[in-house]
């Protein structure tokens, strides 16, 4: 059974004191994370966490939620201080939190996730957690499946099952580390629809970690901005534009912004060519996509999530074999489409999970020559010396905050993409294909990323971009290609492209 108040384990407004983060100090060896960091938690309340990546947002709430322990500083809730070393402990002091990457077991269903979350014995009674998560679903417009299979459900439903997990534990406060970072535009809309009724209805305290300032303007009652480990400023959305929480998070640093090329721009011969490319898979498929892209060009792909682009970026990227069709590279088509063919062919590719391209475990200098260590090895060992200078270059060249031999999983977000980003423009492809390149990513992270793949594109490179940020498409490509149900149903100039003409595109409205 759950720990149930007020219905389905939700703890009613006024029955939880505010939680006191004070002078939170952590490092990852030279790399200081947190600096005296004080912050206060009320309930019924959503306080948004703002800040570059690597700031400490995510640390410091991995902090609050038993994830890593801080090295000085402690957390009170109501003149006591709490101990909270495990996310056991946290959910104990009625703390939840939803990740950025979810701690589902995907072979198991939404009811059986749910009922084990909570599990204080080896017998679980799925049909009184089944009632509970039906009435839970239906008061906070959570709906999903009980019986569900989680790795069957889409990113924006297995997100809600999550936040019911953590609602159903008995959470009086509910971390959400960029939670539309993973979705399209109608769900973040239900997303930021719910947070307003667990505010308001439950009296639930929402700490919000977003970078995007239209959903802290739209559901914050309150913002702190981190900059480099530091609290600079606690105020009222209320009181704080756009431009100066922006200004906060920046401080004097400058970052370069894509500027739009010329309408005339010409470009070269085309350099990838799809030709009615077809596939099949249990989560989608592709039917007759033809289309190409030349030297020096961007073109955009963009879509409602589901409707093909994961399926196109696998084919691209070697790892989903052809039902039908060809990719041709340079006028060459190649006989079979496997990660090693595209990379001969100068195919380079930048995978929509950054986490998944990379090895956490290994030093940044490792990862940076992980798809090309042939070059830096001989028959026996690895050229140690080279791969060290081929890094120490990446990290000046493209203004990596990290040092060679730091772990990569203790990089920021945005600090693990100018990695994998260096990885790729290193090698100089003749084509790029980048799939959601600034998912997740603070205003600067995404400025510079932006500048990075116009600058690539500048120098020759056709780059592929597939992203669900319609106003990064409309920023960067030069022409755009509209997904739905699998197809191209139309593409547009991006001189001349809108939010409106794409909006009906994806919608499936053809014009």
């Amino acid at each position: 059974m759950m720990n149930s108040q007020e219905g389905a384990g939700v703890v009613i407004h006024g029955t939880a004191p505010s939680i006191f983060l004070r002078n939170i100090s952590k490092a990852f060896g030279e790399t200081i994370a947190l600096s005296d960091v004080s912050l206060d938690l009320r309930v019924g309340e959503v306080h948004a966490l703002l800040g570059e990546n690597g700031a400490g947002k995510t640390t410091l709430m991995k902090i609050l939620y038993g994830l890593t322990q801080p090295d000085t500083g402690l957390i009170e809730a109501g003149g006591v201080a709490l101990t909270i070393n495990s996310p056991r402990d946290a959910r104990a002091a009625g703390i939840g939190m939803v990740t950025q990457h979810f701690s589902l077991v995907k072979n198991m269903t939404v009811v059986e996730n749910i009922a084990l979350a909570s599990a204080n014995t080896f017998s679980l009674d799925l049909a009184s957690v089944r009632k509970e998560i039906n009435a839970a679903s239906a008061k906070f417009g959570l709906e999903v499946s009980p019986d569900a299979v989680i790795s069957s459900l889409p990113v924006a439903l297995q997100q809600r099952v999550e936040i019911l997990k953590a609602l159903m534990s008995g959470c009086r406060y509910l971390i959400l580390d960029e939670p539309t970072a993973v979705l399209g535009p109608q769900d973040i809309d239900s997303l930021l629809e719910v947070i307003k009724k667990l505010r308001s209805e439950s009296g639930i305290g929402i700490v919000l970690i977003s970078h995007k300032m239209a959903e802290i303007e739209q559901v914050a009652d309150r913002v702190s901005v981190l900059r480099r480990g530091k609290v600079v400023s606690n105020s009222k959305v209320s009181g704080m534009s756009s431009q100066e929480l922006i200004g906060l998070m920046m401080g004097n640093d400058e970052v370069a912004v894509a500027q739009r090329r010329p309408t005339q721009q010409l470009f070269g011969d085309p350099i990838l060519a799809l030709k009615g490319i077809s596939v099949t898979t249990e989560s989608g498929e592709l039917n007759e996509v033809s289309f190409d892209v030349r030297s020096g060009e961007i073109v955009g792909v963009a879509g409602v999530s589901g409707n093909g682009q994961a399926e196109l970026v696998r084919v691209l990227s070697g790892t989903l074999a052809l039902d039908k069709g060809s990719v041709v590279i340079e006028g060459n088509t190649l006989g079979q489409t496997t990660p090693q063919s595209l990379m001969r062919a100068g195919v380079g590719m930048l995978g929509e999970d950054r986490h998944a391209s990379a090895v956490h475990a290994l030093q940044v200098m490792e990862n940076l020559v992980l798809d090309c260590i042939d070059n830096f090895a001989t028959k026996f060992q690895l050229k140690q010396k080279e791969i060290l200078e081929h890094c120490e270059s990446a990290i000046t060249q493209f203004e990596i905050k990290t040092t060679p031999k730091q772990p990569l999983g203790t990089l920021s977000g945005g600090n693990m993409q100018k990695v994998l980003l260096a990885r790729l423009f290193s090698r100089k492809p003749k084509v790029a294909i980048i799939s959601q390149p600034t998912r997740g990513l603070d205003v600067m992270a995404t400025r510079y990323v932006r500048s990075l793949i116009m600058q690539a594109s500048t120098e020759g490179t056709a780059v592929l971009l597939v992203s669900e940020d319609l106003d990064e498409v409309l920023e960067l490509a030069d022409r755009v290609a509209v997904m739905y149900r699998g197809a191209i149903i139309g593409i547009v100039d991006g001189s001349t492209a809108t939010r409106e003409t794409l909006g009906q595109l994806m919608a499936g409205i053809k014009q």
